[in-house]
């Protein structure tokens, strides 16, 4: 869940900077922050925020996140991601009861409709730009999704 806070400057001629408000949504691991300081208004929002047990008001820095291996790194280099082309609502079947578009190891050809994105109450179907093999599906059914949020890995073909 994502974090809102709202700071306004009341005082002082100092100025806030982006790297100022960019190193507080890292300290006090925030997904959004917005500063509105002498007449100068400023968002971050963190796209890949790691979560947290919600809004940390303390200055402790946040907990090491581990690092990925190597090993890993080299086994996924050659995979290319399928991301979120708007916020929105990730569906990964036409309707609740039906079977999934796709799952992980299936063969998918270019065209192929691989989830549904809704946004404002419209259904925006995602269709493979590219024939590969789906090695992982990234989202959970019915999670939110931001705009270039990774879907889906695929192994092109």
């Amino acid at each position: 869940m994502a974090a809102r806070r709202t700071a306004r400057g009341t005082d002082g001629p100092g100025r806030v900077t982006l790297d100022q408000v960019v190193e507080l949504a890292v300290r006090h691991n925030l997904a959004e922050i917005e500063v509105e300081a002498a007449g100068l208004r400023i968002r971050v929002v963190r796209e890949h925020a790691p979560a947290a047990g919600g809004a940390r008001g303390d200055a402790s820095p946040a907990p090491a996140l581990p690092q990925p291996t190597l090993e890993r790194a080299e086994s996924t280099a050659h995979l290319v991601a399928v991301e979120a082309p708007m916020v929105g609502t990730f569906y990964r079947a036409p309707k609740p009861d039906a079977p999934p578009f796709v799952a992980e190891r299936d063969v998918v050809k270019e065209g192929q409709v691989l989830c549904i994105v809704e946004a404002m109450k419209l259904m925006n179907e995602i269709e493979a730009e590219n024939p590969g093999r789906l090695v992982e599906v990234l989202v959970q059914n019915g999670s939110p999704v931001e705009y270039g949020e990774p879907l889906f890995r695929f192994e092109p073909a």
